[in-house]
C-alpha cells in the first residue's frame, strides 16, 4: 500500500503562506475544488473526493489520530461517476461528513503544499510528501 507523511495546521495568514509557497515552488500553484464525503468504516477511513468536473477519487487512508507528522497509508481509485458512487456509499455505509474546500496546490520539490479554504472552518495548510513503497 502505498504511503506519504503529513503535517497539517491551521493557518492564521494565508495570503502570506501563499506568498512564501509560491515563491518555493516558482509557481502560482493549482487550485482544485474539492468535496469530500467520509463514509463509516470499521477500519481507516474511507473518502470520496469529488473534483467537481465529472470526475472523483475513492480513497482508503489509515492514518493515526494524534498531532504532528504521521505516516498516512492508502489506496486511491479514480471514478468517472462520483455523484453515483456516493449514492451507493452513502446507501450501504452511511455517510459519516462532508467537507467542501477549495484547495491551492503547490509543489516543492517532492513535497506537495496544499493550502486549504474549509467552507465553515477556515484556512489550513498539509505539506505532503510521498513515502517509497518496498
Amino acid at each position: 500500500m502505498p504511503s506519504n507523511v503529513e503535517i497539517k495546521a491551521r493557518v492564521s495568514n494565508a495570503t502570506r503562506l501563499a506568498e512564501r509557497a509560491s515563491q518555493l515552488s516558482q509557481s502560482e500553484g493549482t487550485v482544485i475544488r474539492q468535496q469530500d464525503t467520509f463514509f463509516n468504516c470499521s477500519t481507516g477511513r474511507l473518502k470520496l473526493r469529488n473534483l467537481m468536473d465529472g470526475r472523483g477519487q475513492l480513497i482508503f487512508y489509515e492514518r493515526p489520530d494524534c498531532d504532528g507528522p504521521k505516516v498516512s497509508n492508502y489506496s486511491i481509485s479514480d471514478t468517472q461517476d462520483p455523484e453515483g458512487l456516493r449514492t451507493v456509499l452513502a446507501d450501504s455505509l452511511g455517510v459519516k461528513g462532508e467537507v467542501r474546500k477549495e484547495r491551492r496546490l503547490f509543489l516543492v520539490g517532492q513535497t506537495r503544499v496544499h493550502l486549504d479554504t474549509v467552507e465553515g472552518l477556515g484556512h489550513y495548510m498539509e505539506l505532503e510528501c510521498a513515502g517509497r513503497e518496498a
